[in-house]
């Protein structure tokens, strides 16, 4: 037995099973925390689970956007600096010049250019990193209140104190420090509303919500007390999305969901004190981790400017090889007599030819060096940042009504707005306001046109601003002459329809909509104020009556006609389904006195509680002045809907509590007008629609959603689920339990294309409801033919089997960390189905000012408008005509998923020709999109859309979107340009050449992600045409000058090595070649590439055409370079030859005939830029002035005070002596006369005169034409 069990010990140990489960849980457990963050109370006694170091440390919540400190900033700016490999190259050349066998220059002189380069750049970065540590400093400095443990109260702390785990209290107007979860608040249901303009720009309020078991306290939150483990996805910038779950000391857990999340930069609103533990800290917010500041990009004409850089490095080596061979040839001819001025090495030997040719190469780089200019890439990022200072001092792209005006956030990219080929524009936000007006609905089959609605809407059109009275009085037209026929209001409303896109009202009711929109989104009078149809009014007061009288029976919706019935419903779907916010001005929010209300059903727990068999109480019925609310049961007596509802049980005990209900769930609107803080205009509208009919939201918590109605008082729905739109499902529900009879009703608006498909497949009450289809699809497409956005509204009732599976496998969704959006799509997915359809809107979305002459201006520039949009055909194809996008005359092609076999669908409609046909349009819809950007057709599909004038793409998703972007940029190799203003235009944004945001209703997304922002779309024509021009024209200009002066200067040098044996000697003094580009020639340029006009702004404007040069880029083509080359060529030999022949044979020194060179050089490359100038101004003037006074004083100054500094040079008097003698100054007249001859007579200036000239003709022809007209 022992030596058995000996060799047991000696053998090898088996891991159990349980041993194996525990390392599988514990390699779970690794990879699970690999994954999340976990987050624990810092109040907390330190234990043995505390002092467990933590691996990944966490973030504090110090701000810190600057890069340098003290000590590291010149070390690492000279890193930074060296990234770009011509800084590098210069240093190379300025430290090879230390070498005594090949240096040409004084090494400390050669070293002068690179550092006055490397400090410019270094103190620009100074500068802007010293304002980003002063912003960083105040906002670190900024205090707030976090509980401290020893003091067991809140104490004042500074924000970059605040660390993960600690408790934070914020009040009313306080701003978040830093992402906090929600776990108490002031108000009685546990809701926050915040603010988060900071964030995204949008003004409207967003609810949060206390986390859940947290909001069941019945005593005051104590953070002491707080002892859960919180587990949650690790930082990330999605600000849409937070997903984890909270661990109590009883092992339950709560799903945590981006409700219960404050992020920092948020402001708290409506709510006196709130209170939480911070999740993420510092630059794990999601705040800063979407903060990606400016954004870089190589533009089109740098691309290009990069090339004839290498270009320029070649003729470098060519000249250096040329020079070198020349340099051997001339030491060999000598053979074995030395030349007197080879001098011999220290050993005494000589070098031989081939070393020699070797060390002459290395000095004739040096010598040669400026060939590439050092100072272009500075000069360039000095002329584009002053270009953007001026494009934002524009008072043309400021917007009064907004308060906005444009924003860059590509510093570097500025001229390629003068390039671009193509434009794709979203339409609901850029090219419309964006601001929604209810105009039409059909309920049940039947139209209600809203005569007096559209009549109000057109008294808004026509009011001018010295009419304020007028338009307000239009904004609350009675209903007296509201009756007419649809025929006929369909008459007025097509006679107005292209009006009602053209402008958005008097400047009376701008301005009043823009204070009001200060304190509300998307609240103003012409929103507002609906008119109701009286057919549909009176039907809606029939109802109310109707239900006055059967609300004690039993199902008292059943004693309804099928038509009223839908009517009730469509207004509570229009009122309950959304998110809108309900705040008031005037009072304080209050929880309502309920007996049976209660959170939404959360677990499966509460469902078996809340609906387990037991005898409902609720309240009684009251008159029209009354309000309603259904009372059950409190918790621990439990509630059901799987008992039927008496009508004894359903009235019990709120008659005597009528009036304090009312007060209660919120204020009346004749106490206190109520504000509706929605996320978007469609839900504004809607809920404003609602209220015109007196079916009023009054009140919205977490958990229920209170209506007013008419004879009905007040109705408290409890709120169950909200499944929240999104663009894939384009649609939104709301799951509530109906306070008349008690069931479960799913509520659902969408787009029509999604919700036909969802109806009932068959018919309960005949062919009843497959009328009402029939019937609201062809109003759906009269309202698109009319440009109206259309919304279909449905309506469900679940069985309790039905919600309790359904409920199931939602919890399950919400409770999941990995993949719960899927989960929770595909939850939605199961609930709305066989809908019942009630109605749809038709909601106006009125098209901007300008937006008809900026897309014609455009299109006359040579630029090919595509219209990118999620809205159905016919409205995009309405919007278009509006807009000038499409004519009347137009061909228009229509390709959609009928048509079967799509490969069939691309050919027939391909004209013969493949230039583009001006009366050809081309619209396609999002499922036929989707098979035309396969690659097997997505040639076919370019192919057609190339030739047609016109483009719009419907029904298409936001990558769709981006994926036509793509398609058209890298397919043609076109320059594109993407403008959009909501957040599902910002992958196109991001996949142009140029994205533009506009800043408008649907928040900062786009804005964010742009490169450029202007507050309308019509700032775009003024932005491409004229500062495009300008900025592109002005660079390209530029970049050939920079290379023109650089070569004719250094061919200077090169024609003096035939006369020097290739010796790398020099005719010009070292403090003038070094100087030359970097003082005294370069201020005239860049005052020329901020301030050159080559064509007024009017002209731009007046004449589009103009604009077709950038496109072509006819100002910097690539022959233009060799053209530039050549013209330094003739210009370096004129300026060498002039002054060798004037004082050859004479006994003037070497620099007493370099020096007139020098001159001559200096005025020849300043009358060459003076030439390409097109607008003289003062700066001009001075600026040219300022360089050749710069260069005589420092000439006479330093051939005066520095004749030995550089031995054996010696410039003592040389410029004082030449300007005593009359032949200096007539080879300083003729030769630049002579130099710029060709330039003058035969190159483009006599090209800009003609086309100044056509375009000033042709502005002054169409102002008299339109003189003429007027």
């Amino acid at each position: 037995m022992a030596q058995d069990a000996e060799e047991g010990r000696d053998a090898p140990q088996v891991p159990t099973e349980e041993e194996k489960e525990r390392k599988n849980r514990r390699r779970r457990k690794r990879k699970k925390e690999s994954k999340t963050r976990t987050v624990r109370s810092n109040l907390l006694l330190p234990g043995p689970e505390a002092e467990k170091p933590q691996r990944s440390p966490m973030a504090n919540n110090r701000l810190k956007t600057t890069k340098y400190t003290a000590l590291s900033f010149l070390p690492k700016n000279l890193f930074e600096q060296f990234h770009r490999l011509a800084n590098v190259y210069f240093v190379f050349i300025a430290l090879l010049n230390f070498v005594p066998a090949v240096n040409a220059f004084q090494p400390e002189l050669a070293l002068a250019p690179v550092l006055f380069i490397l400090a410019v750049t270094a103190i620009k970065d100074l500068w802007e990193d010293y304002s980003r540590y002063r912003s960083d400093n105040e906002i670190n400095h900024t205090e707030c209140l976090v509980y401290c443990r020893n003091e067991k109260k809140y104490m004042n702390r500074y924000w970059k104190e605040v660390e993960v785990g600690d408790f934070v209290q914020l009040r009313c107007n306080e701003i978040i420090p830093a992402d906090i979860l929600l776990l108490s608040s002031s108000d009685p249901d546990g809701l926050c509303h915040i603010e988060t303009a900071n964030l995204d720009g949008e003004t409207n309020l967003k609810q949060r919500q206390v986390v859940r078991r947290f909001l069941e306290l019945d005593s005051e939150f104590d953070p002491l007390k707080f002892t859960s483990v919180i587990e949650c996805e690790k930082p990330n910038n999605d600000l849409s999305r937070f997903r984890g779950y909270i661990v109590h000391t009883s092992g339950k857990r709560d799903g945590l969901y981006k409700e219960n999340l404050l992020l920092r930069g948020c402001t708290v609103r409506n709510t006196e004190e709130v209170a939480g533990i911070v999740i993420y800290a510092g630059h794990e917010t999601k705040a800063l981790l979407n903060n990606s500041g400016p954004r870089y990009k190589r533009s089109k004409l740098e691309r290009q400017m990069n090339i004839d850089v290498l270009w320029c490095v070649l003729i470098l080596i060519v000249m250096c090889l040329f020079s070198t061979i020349g340099h051997g040839l001339w030491v060999w001819q000598y053979g074995e007599k030395k030349p007197v001025f080879d001098v011999p090495g220290l050993d005494g030997n000589y070098l031989s030819p081939v070393l020699a040719a070797v060390y002459i190469f290395l000095t004739m780089i040096i010598v040669f060096q400026v060939l590439i200019p050092i100072s272009l890439y500075v000069s360039i990022e000095i002329v584009k940042a002053c270009q953007v200072f001026f494009i934002h001092q524009d008072k043309d792209l400021y917007d009064e009504e907004t308060d906005s005006q444009l924003q860059c956030r590509a510093l570097n990219i500025t001229e390629d707005l003068g390039q671009m080929q193509y434009i794709f524009s979203d339409k609901t936000g850029t090219l419309t306001e964006n601001k929604m007006v209810f105009r039409r609905c059909t309920v049940s089959g039947i139209e209600y046109s809203h005569d007096a609605n559209a009549r109000r809407l057109a008294m808004y059109q026509e009011a001018d601003s010295e009419e304020e009275e007028t338009a307000a009085k239009g904004g609350t037209l009675s209903q007296r002459n509201s009756v007419s026929s649809h025929q006929s209001i369909k008459v007025v409303h097509r006679s107005l329809s292209m009006k009602s896109h053209r402008r958005t009202g008097s400047r009376a009711e701008a301005k009043r909509a823009s204070i009001l929109s200060k304190h509300t989104a998307f609240s103003s009078p012409m929103e507002k104020d609906i008119t109701p149809d009286p057919n549909l009014l009176e039907k809606v007061n029939e109802c109310a009556r109707s239900l006055e009288v059967t609300r004690s029976h039993e199902q008292p919706l059943s004693k309804l006609t099928p038509e009223l019935s839908d009517i009730f419903d469509f207004f509570i779907a229009l009122t309950i389904c959304n998110t809108v916010v309900v705040t008031s001005p005037d009072q304080p929010r209050q929880k309502v006195v309920r007996f049976e209300l209660k959170s939404p059903v959360k677990t499966i727990e509460d469902f078996i509680r809340r609906f387990t068999p037991s005898r409902l109480t609720s309240g009684s019925n009251s008159s029209s002045s009354s309000s309603l609310t259904t009372s059950k049961s409190m918790p621990r007596l439990g509630s059901s809907i799987l008992s039927s509802v008496s009508s004894e049980s359903t009235l019990l005990k709120l008659e005597e509590k009528s009036q304090q209900d009312r007060r209660a769930i919120g204020c009346r609107p004749e106490e206190g007008e109520l504000r509706y803080e929605a996320e978007s205009p469609d839900e504004a509208a809607l809920v404003y629609a609602a209220r015109a009919y007196n079916c009023a939201l009054v009140g919205r918590l977490s958990d229920q959603v209170s209506v007013e109605l008419p004879h009905l008082g007040r109705l408290t729905f409890e709120l169950l689920h909200t499944l929240g739109f999104d663009s894939i499902r384009k649609r939104m529900s709301v799951v509530v339990r109906h306070p008349l009879t008690d069931e479960i009703s799913v509520y659902t608006k969408g787009a029509d294309s999604v919700i036909m498909d969802l109806l009932l497949p068959y018919d309960p009450r005949g062919n009843h409801q497959k009328k009402i289809q029939s019937k609201t699809q062809n109003y759906l497409n009269l309202y698109a033919v009319d440009g109206l956005r259309t919304l279909c509204i449905a309506k469900r009732v679940l069985s309790k089997e039905e919600y309790a599976s359904w409920l199931k496998s939602h919890l399950e969704a919400e409770s999941s960390i990995e993949n719960r959006e899927e989960l929770l799509f595909q939850s939605a997915l199961r609930i709305e189905t066989n809908l019942h359809l009630l109605g749809a809107t038709g909601v106006e979305d009125r098209l901007q000012d300008g937006v008809p002459e900026t897309i014609a201006n455009l299109r006359k520039a040579g630029l090919q408008i595509w219209i990118l949009t999620g809205d159905k055909q016919e409205t995009a194809i309405n919007i278009a005509y509006a807009c000038k996008l499409l004519e009347s005359k137009f061909s228009n092609n229509t390709i959609d998923k009928t048509a079967g076999n799509t490969t069939v669908g691309f050919c027939p409609l391909s004209p013969p020709s493949s230039s583009v046909h001006s009366s050809l349009g081309l619209v396609i819809d999002g499922k036929t999109l989707a098979y035309a950007l396969d690659k097997t057709l997505e040639d076919k599909f370019l192919s057609l859309a190339r030739r047609c004038r016109s483009v719009l793409c419907c029904r298409s998703t936001p990558l769709q979107k981006s994926m036509v972007v793509k398609l058209v940029r890298d397919k043609l190799k076109a320059m594109t340009l993407a403008i959009g203003d909501g957040a599902n235009d910002v992958s196109m944004i991001q996949v142009a050449d140029v994205g533009v945001g506009i800043s408008g209703p649907e928040g900062m997304q786009a804005v964010m992600a742009s490169d450029f922002a202007v507050p309308r779309f019509r700032h775009l024509e003024k932005l491409l045409l004229v500062h495009g021009h300008w900025c592109y024209s002005r660079l390209a200009n530029m970049v050939l000058y920079f290379f023109y002066k650089n070569a004719m200067f250094v061919a200077l040098l090169f024609w003096y090595q035939f006369y020097c044996g290739f010796s790398g000697s020099s005719m010009i003094d070292q403090w003038y070649l070094i100087f030359f580009n970097v003082l005294f020639s370069s201020l005239p340029q860049l005052v020329t590439g901020v301030l050159d006009k080559d064509i007024p702004a009017e002209v731009l404007i007046g004449v589009p055409h103009l604009y077709k040069s950038g496109q072509k880029m006819e100002e910097y083509q690539p022959h233009m370079f060799w053209m530039n080359m050549i013209d330094a060529l003739y210009q370096s030999l004129v300026c060498f030859y002039i002054p060798f022949f004037t004082y050859y044979d004479s006994e003037v020194d070497l620099f007493s005939w370099g020096t007139p060179i020098t001159v001559i050089a200096l005025f020849t490359i300043i009358l060459h830029l003076a030439i390409e100038t097109k607008t003289w101004t003062l700066f001009h003037w001075s600026s040219c002035i300022f360089s050749i006074l710069l260069f005589f004083i420092v000439a006479l100054v330093y051939n005066v005070s520095c004749p030995i500094c550089y031995p054996p040079s010696n410039p003592y008097w040389t410029m004082e002596k030449l300007m005593g003698e009359p032949v200096f100054y007539l080879i300083c007249i003729i030769s630049p006369v002579v130099a710029l001859l060709p330039r003058y007579s035969i190159l483009p200036l006599p090209q800009y005169v003609c086309v100044y000239v056509s375009g000033c003709l042709l502005w002054d022809r169409m102002r008299g034409r339109m003189k003429g007209c007027a």
